[in-house]
């Protein structure tokens, strides 16, 4: 069973994933992977030297570079006998690259198609300003908050688009795991992770806090 988070840096998507495989009930075997793409990384480098690389060239390094990591991800996940938790995968790519203006190509989609289908794909949403505080606190990087706006924007509208759940990311942490938790209970996962009652759910594709409230 392989579930995937997606959303905008500062939205959390780590630090879910890895406090969700802590919730696993013993004797299910748990594997949170990372598929990143360098971005941070990249960006980190063309400011260091001063370079302004174009949206396409960045475009192509992250994708190189994300494609690796989903493929290598996907080939351990299949051997995987229990849960399977992805940080990202290649539906972020797709989002930067709206986000960006750039066109979604044939590479990504294809691949998309080929590779395992999730059992379910989450995006934690988060308002842009919300994200932004979270990314200073941390004090690592930074990040611009209309580049912010514009991925959150690619990211709901893909939601609606691929029909991905959407859950509140600006709630307290309770609140975002126990609706976690029933994403997995909906899945079957395992009846002790039954969700606890929050009075929100996750929702179908729309804004956090909007659509319809799915069955636990």
């Amino acid at each position: 069973m392989t579930l995937v988070l997606i959303g905008i840096d500062g939205a959390g998507k780590t630090t879910a994933a890895h406090a969700l495989a802590a919730l696993v009930p013993p004797g299910t075997g748990v594997l949170v992977l990372g598929n990143y793409s360098g971005r941070k990384t990249f960006t980190r480098w063309a400011r260091r030297f001063g370079l302004q690389p174009p949206a396409r060239l960045l475009d192509t390094a992250e994708t190189l570079v994300r494609l690796v990591n989903v493929l290598l991800n996907s080939a351990r996940a299949a051997r995987f006998d229990g849960l399977v938790i992805m940080d990202r995968h290649l539906h972020c790519q797709l989002a930067l690259r709206a986000a960006r203006g750039l066109r979604r190509g044939v590479l990504l989609p294809a691949a998309l198609r080929l590779l395992p289908r999730p059992d379910a794909v989450v995006l934690l949403d988060l308002p842009a300003e919300q994200a932004q505080l979270r990314i200073a606190a941390r004090g690592t990087d930074s990040e611009n908050l209309d580049e912010l706006q514009a991925y959150r924007t690619a990211y709901l509208a893909q939601a609606v688009e691929a029909g991905h759940l959407v859950i509140d990311a600006g709630r307290a942490p309770e609140a975002i795991m126990a609706d976690l938790r029933g994403v997995l209970a909906g899945l079957r996962l395992d009846p002790a992770l039954e969700p606890a009652r929050t009075g929100q759910g996750p929702s179908g594709p729309g804004p956090s806090g909007a659509g319809p409230e799915l069955p636990g």
